[in-house]
């Protein structure tokens, strides 16, 4: 295992929210929810007034307005959020060319060899933080350690506008207090059942052989044997390969129409197809997605020899698997359009503003 490495976590605190609230004062200090408002509105993000009372992103509108009366709807910006995401990056890239963007609001960096600055990353860390709240007037947490795992987990530790450093000489006994529902990568649905196991913490978690969590857990056992063990390998990678680009929206009111759906995808053909040509990147597979109202979701694939660059191209397929499978969804409160099989990497900044929001409600 290198322990050698020197890696931080950067990421923004209530990305969404705090910008709304840096450039509108009268949202400062107040419970506000990005996206969402409407009767199936979800929340893409909330601020720390409102995480107070338990609102969190993805949640349903109607359940966060319940956690929390007095709290403030507003309407994602997504054309700042790029640019305040990009004013981020390029701090990132003055220290070190290892930064694998994650999302609009959180990365990896390698400075184990920085481009600037001193030989520690601590010290780099806390200068990227000064140099983000200076230019943006945001704040970020960051975690640093000599792999991606703990740094990860470490910058939740003293959120919001804090730093964490775990230090190789202190892994173990970080990870062996630390409780497994604060381990990354281990979700709720799995936390629940280590409990009923017994496993409460990451000194539990060490207890048990690798046969048995494999056993348990299946091939995603093997990687619980090794984080709780502080062993993760893994590189910084500047290269990530974005492996689909899609666009989906939930709609305030069910469409039980075959026209209406159509003129739904149009909306999100255009969007998709305006990623890729952006991009230079098209994709050979499209799927089309719908959930109806009763929380059933259909997908159908179609994937062809050659890359599709045409938005009419685009559509007719889209049309055509909507036709082939209206008779038995009948009605949706969802669809959703992607592109998969694409020719190249990605470019991280753009494509994922609409997977930010699977569920956003859709602007009329």
């Amino acid at each position: 295992m290198n322990t050698s490495r020197k890696i931080i976590h950067i990421d923004m605190d209530a990305f969404f929210a705090s910008v709304e609230q840096r450039d509108f004062p009268e949202l400062r200090g107040k419970p506000i929810a990005v996206g969402g408002g409407g009767m199936r509105g979800v929340v893409a993000a909330a601020s720390y007034e409102a995480r107070k009372f338990g609102v969190r992103s993805a949640m349903p509108s109607v359940t966060a307005k319940r956690l929390c009366p007095a709290l403030i709807f507003v309407r994602h910006r997504f054309e700042v959020y790029q640019e305040v995401s990009g004013q981020i990056r390029d701090i990132f890239y003055s220290y070190t060319d290892l930064v694998e963007p994650l999302s609009l609001d959180e990365a990896f960096l390698d400075v184990t060899q920085p481009r600037q600055g001193p030989p520690s990353a601590t010290l780099i860390a806390e200068a990227i933080r000064a140099e983000i709240f200076a230019v943006t007037q945001l704040t970020a947490s960051a975690g640093v350690s000599y792999c991606k795992f703990l740094a990860k987990v470490a910058s939740d530790i003293n959120k919001p506008n804090g730093l964490k450093v775990i230090l190789p000489a202190e892994a173990l006994d970080f990870l062996a207090a630390l409780p497994i529902r604060k381990f990354h990568g281990i979700g709720q649905v799995t936390a629940a059942k280590m409990e009923r196991m017994g496993i409460r913490t990451g000194s539990d978690l060490r207890e048990r052989p690798e046969i048995e969590l494999v056993q348990r857990f299946g091939k995603v056992g093997r990687y619980y044997y090794r984080i709780v063990r502080g062993e993760d390998n893994r590189p910084v990678n500047p290269n990530r390969i974005r492996k689909s680009i899609g666009a989906e929206r939930t709609y305030s009111e069910d469409i039980s129409t075959q026209a209406a759906m159509q003129e739904k995808l149009a909306y999100l053909v255009e969007k998709v197809f305006e990623y890729m040509d952006r991009a230079e990147n098209f994709g050979r597979t499209v799927t089309l997605k719908m959930k109806t109202p009763d929380f059933q979701i259909t997908t159908r694939s179609r994937t062809f020899a050659s890359e599709i660059r045409q938005q009419d191209k685009l559509l007719a397929l889209v049309f055509a698997l909507l036709d082939e499978n209206f008779a038995e969804i009948g009605a949706v409160r969802l669809l959703g359009v992607s592109v998969s099989n694409l020719e190249k990497e990605q470019d991280w900044q753009g494509l994922q503003l609409e997977l930010e929001f699977p569920s956003e409600e859709e602007e009329e």
